[in-house]
């Protein structure tokens, strides 16, 4: 019984982790599509724009400070760089 139990256990654990990842990437994916809108609508340097932005990297540092990584949506990948403030990214 206690053998059982303690299996149960593990398997529950790594599912948990991966469903609170999977949420994560769905919330950057989320933000990442309300900056894309802001921008076609408003512009890319609008104040639209801007505040949806912070939305996203704060999405991004979110998930960076739970999983050490975050999700590039367009790239469809994970990076496991703090990086999204340098280079092209939104």
């Amino acid at each position: 019984m206690t053998t059982a139990m303690g299996t149960a256990m593990f398997v529950t654990v790594p599912r948990s982790y991966a469903d609170d990842h999977t949420k994560c990437q769905h919330q950057i994916e989320r933000a990442e599509s309300k900056l894309d809108q802001a921008i076609h609508k408003h512009g890319e340097h609008s104040e639209q724009a801007e505040q949806r932005r912070r939305d996203l990297n704060a999405e991004r540092e979110h998930c960076w400070n739970t999983y050490h990584g975050w999700w590039d949506g367009h790239e469809k990948r994970w990076h496991d760089d703090r990086d999204w403030d340098h280079g092209d990214q939104h």
